[in-house]
């Protein structure tokens, strides 16, 4: 293990639960970028946009370590569903969901802080979600978990009961794909196992 600094440039509780199950020792300085990108960009393009960004700010505040910055899209019909603005946007989005599958994308960045290495990389998975009534669905925004949630759910949470299966790597779904974030931090000299 490096004795690099690891720094989590996310205030994401699930992303923290992801790196202690690591072992990894590592801070969290949330950034606070814009998280704004121009419209029209494909989704893994997006998602790498801002982790690089999410990484990098936090990066450039230290002298070293490995700032690790990450980001998590819904997509839908072309459409990519982020946070809901309100609890009508998150009906818009579920009710947008329930019943078919859709794509969750999560980008990782690593940048080297006080140096000039990063990596970026993204993983994608296929999400079906089960048929919903109306009833349904606005008890689970009741609930209160789907307002920071890409897509208005989470598969960790009461979400779980909403989907049906998924193609693909769960903890993508969850905020931080750990396979591939564990391949990236070996390129840096920080093996987990």
């Amino acid at each position: 293990m490096s004795i690099v600094p690891v720094i989590l440039a996310s205030s994401s509780p699930r992303r923290k639960e992801l790196l202690q199950g690591l072992k990894l020792n590592f801070q969290t300085h949330p950034s606070d970028e814009d998280e704004t990108v121009a419209p029209g960009t494909a989704p893994e393009e997006f998602v790498e946009i801002l982790s690089l960004r999410k990484a990098s700010s936090v990066a450039a505040r230290y002298d070293q370590g490995l700032v690790i910055g990450s980001d998590t899209v819904v997509v839908c019909d072309g459409e990519i569903l982020g946070k809901p603005q309100d609890e009508q946007d998150a009906y818009r989005m579920l009710d947008m969901l329930q019943g078919r599958a859709h794509w969750v994308y999560t980008g990782v960045a690593i940048v080297e802080a006080g140096g000039n290495k990063q990596q970026v990389a993204h993983q994608k998975t296929e999400v079906f979600m089960k048929p919903l009534d109306e009833s349904r669905i606005r008890s689970y925004i009741r609930s209160g978990e789907p307002m920071d949630k890409a897509g208005s759910y989470g598969i960790q949470g009461l979400g779980a009961t909403l989907v049906e299966k998924i193609h693909g790597d769960f903890f993508t779904v969850v905020g931080l794909p750990v396979s591939l974030l564990s391949d990236m931090l070996e390129e840096f000299g920080v093996h987990v196992l």
